[in-house]
């Protein structure tokens, strides 16, 4: 199986493309001066430069099998924010749609070196990005399907907070274990000074943590994500501090 992704990778190809035209007709509607609640310091058209920029980093990096160097950052004279993110998003689709999930590529987490990850990661990094848009355009965001909601818990929890920080040299001033609890599935973290992991964990070993939190899929994507703010998840027992550890740190992960 392609990666560790919750889903078909076929489903999360599919996702990408529909959420980039979202992203993309929400774009065309909104002036590029909107600042952007969700990313302080961003505007509407700088929030749309950089995904198309990221596509493009995406796009450079399956071609070189490396990180590239150089990209197009941002649209050419003449080409609007909207075109320059089309025309990324039409390429990266095509080339993603044009290789097996299972074969391989490389990327920046070691557990999975292969297509399906990119065909994940631009999956929720579209996904993400097209509920900030829509909110600075001051329209309540589209609903996230359940499925492609508890992936996005997975990888914000496996990859960003379980690989991301230790990449960056990041870790927590205490130790605490959270277990993340929604739709059937459980996860433990696990942050200190020495640690931070999360894995999927059985109903046993999360009652062994400091605390619970819980919520829908929905709910607890956004929350990770930075996305939804404390009042939209419930901590059903434990540790508060260790709670708050916990989304600090994914913030840090994936500023």
């Amino acid at each position: 199986m392609a990666g560790q992704a919750m889903v078909d990778p076929g489903r999360l190809l599919e996702v990408f493309g529909t959420e980039g035209e979202r992203l993309a007709a929400t774009a065309h509607v909104t002036p590029p001066d909107v600042p952007v609640p969700r990313c302080p310091g961003w505007t509407s058209g700088e929030l749309v430069r950089h995904v198309g920029s990221v596509y493009r980093v995406v796009l450079g990096w399956l071609a070189e099998g490396r990180r590239p160097r150089e990209w197009q950052h941002a649209p050419r004279p003449g080409q609007s924010a909207e075109e320059y993110l089309r025309e990324g998003l039409a390429a990266l689709r095509t080339e993603l749609g044009r290789h097996d999930p299972d074969e391989r590529a490389d990327t920046w987490w070691p557990a999975d070196r292969t297509y399906g990850f990119w065909r994940r990661r631009m999956a929720h990094e579209t996904t993400i990005h097209r509920i900030d848009l829509q909110y600075a355009a001051g329209a309540e965001p589209d609903a996230v399907a359940e499925d492609v909601a508890l992936d996005g818990v997975d990888e914000a929890l496996a990859l960003w907070f379980g690989q991301r920080l230790p990449m960056l040299g990041l870790t927590g001033t205490r130790p605490g274990a959270v277990a993340v609890r929604t739709g059937g599935h459980t996860w433990l973290t696990r942050a200190g000074p020495t640690e931070t992991t999360a894995w999927r964990c059985s109903a046993a070993e999360a009652r062994r943590a400091d605390a619970v939190v819980s919520g829908t899929p929905q709910q607890i994507y956004r929350w990770l994500w930075g996305r939804a703010g404390p009042w939209s998840i419930t901590v059903e027992r434990g540790d508060h501090d260790a709670v708050g550890q916990l989304w600090a740190l994914l913030r840090l992960a994936t500023r």
